[in-house]
């Protein structure tokens, strides 16, 4: 259960961080961009562990 629970908070990290990569490269601010590519790599570093 508790590893069911870690990879689906994993996943929905990387769908966060990819969503506000995806929208906020529209007008590309600097801290938006690192904002999503640091939840999409947590995720990647949660699932991974």
């Amino acid at each position: 259960m508790l590893r069911m629970l870690k990879k689906t908070i994993g996943v929905c990290l990387i769908g966060i961080g990819i969503g506000i990569l995806l929208v906020l490269l529209l007008p590309l601010t600097g801290w938006l961009f690192t904002i999503g590519a640091a939840l999409t790599i947590l995720g990647l570093i949660w699932l991974a562990s």
